[in-house]
């Protein structure tokens, strides 16, 4: 019998190119009115991610000698968090655990129409344009995101027994990319979710459990100092988080907490 051939399957093929309208958030400076300005985008390969599009889109604006969007990128991987984009209403777009680097315009149709604003918190003021100012979340860092060690030789990885599934909850807190994501899908503006994964990442662990108390109780008052608004539980934060941060972590934190309090 002849040889058979081996069939390749391209699971790109179903993407075309697609004519779109991008309504874009534009605002000269953290005081100035914004307002909505639609562009027209031909022939987007839907298999073009939606930064790639946004690039497009700046190039385009570039040939006509008019002001490019300005927006926040940098890794393009999902690790950096920087991307901090509303689309579509949702945070990082519609598509669930990615952020909004790892969306792509094959979640579009062609003739759709869509939105794109920064991030909306009082807690991250507009720079310009789609271009937040985050340094709240590094306040709240600087306030006890860490533990007190004395630096030198490397420990070796298993000097310091930690059950699996602690170290796997600590792991799963950690995988928090600082975003902003819960903030800004919070109706309160909560960070709650936020400083709850930073705290339990460490909580979890006997190196953190030295300075959990201070850590809760100064983590939580930076918080509120900022603006950030109050906890109500509507679980839109873990619903829209690129890294699926659970809810869990903000029963831990209030846990940690409250037990700081009753220790003064």
């Amino acid at each position: 019998m002849p040889p058979t051939k081996k069939r390749t399957i391209n699971h790109y093929t179903m993407d075309q190119n697609i004519n779109i309208k991008v309504r874009v958030w534009r605002q000269a400076g953290p005081k100035a009115k914004g307002f909505f300005e639609t562009y027209e985008l031909k022939n987007i390969f839907q298999g073009a991610s939606f930064l790639e599009m946004m690039d497009i889109l700046n190039e385009q604006l570039i040939a006509e000698h008019k002001d490019p969007i300005a927006f926040d990128h940098d890794c393009r991987e999902g690790i950096c968090g920087m991307c901090s984009l509303y689309v579509n209403g949702h945070p990082h777009g519609p598509d669930s655990a990615i952020t909004t680097c790892q969306l792509h315009m094959r979640k579009f149709k062609d003739g759709d129409t869509i939105t794109v604003e920064p991030w909306r918190s009082h807690a991250f003021p507009v720079i310009k344009d789609l271009m937040v100012d985050r340094k709240a979340y590094d306040k709240i860092m600087a306030a006890g995101g860490f533990i007190s060690v004395n630096t030198g030789g490397v420990p070796d990885a298993n000097a310091i027994p930690i059950p699996k599934p602690k170290a796997d909850e600590a792991m799963d807190a950690a995988s928090c990319i600082g975003c902003g994501a819960c903030a800004a899908a919070c109706k309160n503006g909560s960070a709650m979710l936020f400083v709850a994964a930073k705290v339990s990442q460490l909580a979890l662990l006997p190196q953190g459990r030295v300075e959990a108390k201070r850590r809760a109780k100064a983590m939580v008052a930076k918080m509120d100092e900022l603006g950030f608004g109050n906890c109500t539980n509507t679980g839109a934060c873990a619903a829209e988080c690129p890294k699926q941060v659970s809810l869990a972590n903000i029963a831990r934190l209030n846990r940690e907490f409250i037990g700081a309090k009753f220790s003064d």
